[in-house]
């Protein structure tokens, strides 16, 4: 049975198939996961990527071959700058790491050291982060660590919660790093065609499809939307509230409730919706189609 047949408190398979595709694909990088109620854990940082972006409050490992008086820790100020024996103050916020590197080589190759050989990484990421908000176990931000990956991403959230939708939805700033997208942003992204906005199926994505698995960029606000779910009561064998999909009909909904008992009457069903904040309870046909929110009554037969 797919997801769309499950009662929301069934909604589980999802987040367990996230977070074994994380250990899947993020296990060669140190990241480990476990399945079920257990906690996940990061063995180990991810190699920083030559191309990741330097920035204030980010702690730079630098290696100088051969050269123990300069190899240590150094912390990137709030100005972008760091201080460096021999040098002094050097501004590389905004610079990659390789740049960084070639930077420091230049320098120290200018009357310090002959053919310098110098190594620059990443301790502790500080500087640049992903949001996850929505339907996940912990929303907030989460570090980025200069390559990301969306199931990554919602794995370090928690994973997904029961009530969790279908897609998730990847709304990109224009601008790298900048604060995560407002409420009204993801309330238009979700019906936006706009290019920094983009949608991954999560069903896809649990059965693996790696084209689904998008890379993320510090900046990157990921949304979980609640599921479209509807109630479903009355003479029904499973009465409860069902996720839905975009233009499903009364009799798919029934159909996901375990059809209507023998008492029950496909001539009396009735739709109770909220319309302009007002609750109306109309008459439905089988081919009716059933909204977000809607409950779908089934009354008993007359005879």
């Amino acid at each position: 049975m797919s997801l769309l047949g499950r009662r929301v408190a069934s909604h589980r398979p999802l987040l367990v198939g996230i977070t074994i595709c994380l250990a899947v694909c993020v296990a060669p990088s140190g990241i480990t996961a476990q399945v079920g109620n257990q906690s996940q854990a990061v063995a180990q940082r991810p190699p920083a990527m030559p191309d990741y972006v330097v920035g204030a409050n980010d702690a730079l490992t630098i290696t100088v071959f051969d050269q123990p008086q300069l190899t240590g820790r150094y912390i990137v100020q709030a100005d972008g700058t760091f201080t460096f024996p021999l040098l002094g103050r050097l501004q590389v916020g905004s610079l990659t790491l390789q740049a960084v590197e070639n930077l420091l080589r230049e320098r120290l190759s200018k009357g310090y050291l002959k053919d310098p050989q110098v190594g620059v990484s990443v301790d502790q990421y500080r500087s640049q982060q992903i949001f996850v908000m929505g339907e996940v176990r912990s929303p907030g931000s989460l570090q980025f660590t200069g390559s990301m990956t969306l199931i990554e991403a919602l794995a370090r959230a928690g994973s997904t919660t029961e009530r969790a939708g279908l897609e998730a939805v990847i709304v990109r700033s224009p601008q790298e790093g900048s604060a995560p997208a407002d409420a009204a942003t993801l309330a238009r992204a979700q019906i936006s065609n706009d290019a920094n906005v983009m949608r991954v199926n999560l069903e896809t994505l649990q059965r693996g499809a790696l084209s689904q698995n998008l890379m993320l960029r510090s900046g990157d606000t990921v949304f979980v939307p609640r599921a479209e779910t509807v109630f479903v009561s009355g003479q029904v064998n499973r009465p409860g509230e069902y996720v839905i999909r975009q233009g499903m009909t009364v009799r798919q909904v029934l159909s996901i409730a375990g059809g209507v008992t023998d008492r029950g009457s496909t001539r009396r069903i009735q739709i109770i919706r909220q319309v302009d904040g007002k609750e109306t309870t109309v008459g439905a046909d089988l081919q009716d189609r059933v909204q977000n929110g809607d409950t779908v009554l089934v009354r008993e037969r007359y005879f």
